[in-house]
């Protein structure tokens, strides 16, 4: 959410935001990649994560940056968040 209100209207929005959660510090971005372009309407499967996008994306467009950075309710049409396991020791 922070990166979002930081980067403000560069980035024109609305925006798609992937996340990616876990892995090591190549892999998340890699997944943060691979949420960007999952389909549109797509969720996650595993529902602690579609609940994770669905969080996400109200508190994104609370921001109220808006399209092209002029203000309004549609910040982000969507948030995809994908996920792997992490292991301590690596």
């Amino acid at each position: 959410i922070e990166q979002v209100r930081k980067a403000g209207p560069n980035p024109c929005p609305p925006v798609v935001v992937g996340v990616g959660i876990g892995g090591n510090f190549e892999t998340a971005p890699l997944l943060a990649k691979k949420a960007l372009v999952r389909p549109m309407g797509s969720r996650n499967p595993n529902p602690a994560y579609a609940a994770l996008e669905d969080e996400l994306l109200e508190a994104i467009n609370r921001l109220g940056i808006g399209p092209q950075g002029l203000g309004g309710s549609t910040t982000a049409l969507a948030v995809h968040v994908e996920y792997a396991p992490c292991h301590i020791a690596s």
